[in-house]
């Protein structure tokens, strides 16, 4: 069975970075699109970026130019680079595997 533990969210000022991390386990992940999706309060499930296990990567308009998806295939981890956070970007961050989710990690944009 597949499980996911996201981490590395926080409470960041405006303009901040945070690095989250995605440890997946329960079988190769090599061979599978991943990706990150975040749910802000009183807001449904969007999408954020996917890394295709093709070398691929695809981002939302909000996230283009300042979040990097990234891939650790010999370690199952997934990560998401976010530089020049906005307070719209609050919201709680999941990892998606094959429509698996982890439990998400909270980001706070706020000064």
């Amino acid at each position: 069975q597949v499980q996911l533990v996201e981490s590395g969210g926080g409470l960041v000022q405006p303009g901040g970075s945070l690095r989250l991390s995605c440890a997946a386990s329960g079988r190769t992940f090599s061979d599978v699109n991943m990706g990150w999706y975040r749910q802000a309060p009183g807001k449904g499930r969007e999408f954020v970026a996917i890394s295709g296990y093709l070398g691929t990567t695809l981002y939302s308009d909000s996230a283009k130019g300042r979040f990097t998806i990234s891939r650790d295939n010999a370690t199952n981890t997934l990560y998401l680079q976010m530089n020049s956070l906005k307070p719209e970007g609050t919201a709680v961050y999941y990892c998606d595997v094959l429509r698996y989710w982890g439990q998400g990690t909270q980001v706070t944009v706020s000064s």
